[in-house]
């Protein structure tokens, strides 16, 4: 888990000049050897369609977010109308044509709910957790190995500039199967920084090479909700 020198030197070779300036790389943790229980998570991210279902069945809020409250995130402040309007839902309806997309613009707690909904175990996934099943148990890079290639994911190299279908990149799944283990969107977990903020882990579609490894992980404050960010649903094995 976590990177060292070797890979953070990579992720620096591989990113833009912003990206080095702005000290993406400084919250990695150390590489180190982690152990933990068993456990079970989704291969593919929670959809436009399925979190539908949840809000249909519980009334639970639509994923939206106001002009206002966007900007006053402020972080990632993608242009309202033409990035963040798209992923805004119409009622209770999700986006036309992105059913099958990751939901975004719902924060960790909208998280937590939908994957108490589907299972009374359901819960996000640890930083830890998630890692080891987006790399898998040998150290490596990226979910398919020590080599960036750009046509394993959705990310800023070779994206349309937007999320794409759920498990659209089959060539970048990890060891296990997990699919968009980098790319298409950030996952939110259930861990903290210590300033508080939740960690997410990898990248996004419109992010640089760079960051799209399991290692990288940065934190936003819960309350967040952003066109960037989606999530998936664990539980311990022994719960399943």
């Amino acid at each position: 888990m976590g990177s060292d020198e070797r890979e953070r030197g990579l992720a620096r070779s591989l990113s833009s000049p912003e990206t080095v300036a702005a000290n993406w790389f400084s919250a990695e943790l150390p590489r180190r050897r982690a152990e933990l229980e068993a456990f079970c998570i989704d291969r593919r991210l929670v959809t436009q369609g399925r979190y539908a279902e949840f809000v249909s069945r519980t009334g639970h809020r639509t994923p939206r977010i106001s002009h206002a409250e966007y900007l006053r995130q402020g972080f990632l402040v993608h242009d309202y109308d033409s990035e963040v309007v798209p992923y805004l839902w119409r009622g209770r309806r999700p986006p036309a044509g992105r059913g099958d997309h990751p939901v975004v613009l719902v924060n960790a707690a909208d998280a937590e709910a939908y994957c108490r909904w589907r299972d009374p175990a359901g819960r996000l996934p640890s930083e830890a957790e998630w890692e080891k099943a987006a790399r898998g148990s040998d150290g490596r890079i990226f979910p398919w190995g020590d080599t960036w290639d750009p046509g394993r994911l959705n990310s800023a190299a070779r994206g349309p500039g937007m999320t794409t279908p759920v498990g659209q990149y089959l060539g970048g799944a990890s060891p296990y199967g997990m699919l968009d283990a980098v790319g298409n969107v950030f996952p939110w977990t259930s861990s903290l920084l210590r300033d508080g903020r939740r960690v997410v882990k990898g990248c996004a579609w419109d992010d640089d090479a760079g960051l799209c490894r399991p290692a990288a992980r940065h934190g936003r404050p819960a309350m967040s909700r952003h066109i960037l960010i989606g999530f998936r649903c664990a539980e311990r094995a022994s719960d399943r």
